[in-house]
């Protein structure tokens, strides 16, 4: 989400006439470093969340309610690695802008919509999850095909409206009397734009994954002493209801790991877009003092955020990375890859549960 400024040391000239200097910003060997750097990051970014995308329209067994909201968020991150990174990476190391006026306002207006976008559905996946772990009776009911289809409608609606509206009709900077010149684009808020914008974005979701992932936790925490109940009984042996435990036991492991899994998501978010929504808040109400460089380093930290998300699913999830592995290898193509296969276990898994049988 563009939001940049520079320091304004006590008088608009001042402000203007650093601005004018930009292209003078970064020495040529730095900028070869920064482009180097930027562009490794949303190859990333881009195929990372191609592969997600990819990976839940072909095989059959990932597409589920949760990986419903799962590829949405990884179109929105796609999105941002390709049609926001880019030019916010031009911006960042040549310090000009040299797109127009118009397009500034175009990408301002997607950074904003893309990156909330972004934000939403990672509370929605937060939300489907408290249902499947701690009210799995209900989830069905909860979690119907129409209400994730009205969910996911809404990560994108509610975004488009903070973003594209506002910006575009100048609403967000009414009262900002800073004159900048046509090769900078920057992003300036007024208060109430940045108070609503930033609780809406950011706070209000971050707020909803918070709580959702408490009670997750709390369950999980049940769910482990249940698990740790049914060893015992099972130690003891129980007889013919024995498989029907273990495969209880493997069901709540497999909700733990989830639980765990969403945790770490969570944690990396609140690193990432934190410490950018919260001086979003604070500059306005500090003359805009911010400097460009603080505001560079939160906005890429928010932006690394998009590139990661791919990344951790991969990494928890044994069918993402089989799915990950197979399209990379273009596997797919070859005979025997069904949209239908299991990517729960591998082929060598599948021959040792055949010799134990």
């Amino acid at each position: 989400m563009a939001n940049s400024s520079e320091r304004m040391d006590g008088s608009n000239e001042s402000f203007v006439g650093d601005l004018e200097d930009c292209a003078k910003a970064r020495s040529p060997s730095l900028r070869v470093a920064l482009y180097s750097f930027i562009i490794v990051g949303i190859f990333c970014t881009v195929v990372g969340n191609f592969l997600v995308v990819l990976a839940i329209a072909y095989f059959k067994q990932l597409q589920s309610h949760t990986n419903s909201f799962v590829m949405s968020l990884a179109v929105a991150d796609f999105l941002v690695g390709l049609v926001v990174m880019p030019y916010s990476m031009v911006r960042t190391v040549e310090g000009c802008w040299n797109f127009g006026k118009t397009f500034c306002q175009l990408h301002s207006s997607l950074d904003v919509m893309l990156c909330t976008a972004s934000i939403f559905h990672l509370s929605c996946i937060a939300f489907d999850r408290y249902y499947a772990v701690c009210n799995p009776l209900v989830y069905s009911f909860k979690m119907s095909r129409s209400r994730v289809a009205l969910l996911i409608v809404i990560c994108w609606a509610v975004p488009l409206l903070i973003s594209f509206g506002p910006i575009l009709l100048g609403l967000h900077k009414l009262g900002v009397d800073v004159p900048l010149p046509e090769n900078v684009c920057i992003l300036l808020v007024n208060r109430v734009y940045a108070i609503i914008a930033s609780l809406v974005a950011f706070y209000l979701p971050m707020a909803t994954m918070l709580i959702a992932y408490w009670k997750i936790y709390k369950a999980a925490k049940r769910q482990a002493m249940q698990i740790s109940a049914l060893e015992a009984q099972m130690a003891n042996g129980v007889g013919k209801s024995s498989s029907k435990k273990q495969k209880h036991r493997n069901y709540l492991r497999r909700e733990r790991k989830a639980a765990k899994t969403l945790g770490i998501i969570m944690g990396v978010f609140l690193l990432f877009w934190l410490p950018f929504f919260t001086v979003n808040i604070v500059d306005p109400f500090i003359e805009y003092r911010t400097t460009s460089v603080i505001w560079d380093v939160f906005l890429w930290l928010g932006y690394v955020n998009s590139s990661l998300n791919p990344f951790l699913y991969g990494f928890f999830n044994r069918s993402f990375r089989r799915a990950f592995l197979m399209i990379m290898g273009c596997r797919i193509c070859l005979p025997g890859s069904a949209p239908s296969m299991d990517l729960s276990h591998s082929k060598k898994d599948t021959n040792e549960r055949t010799e134990k049988q």
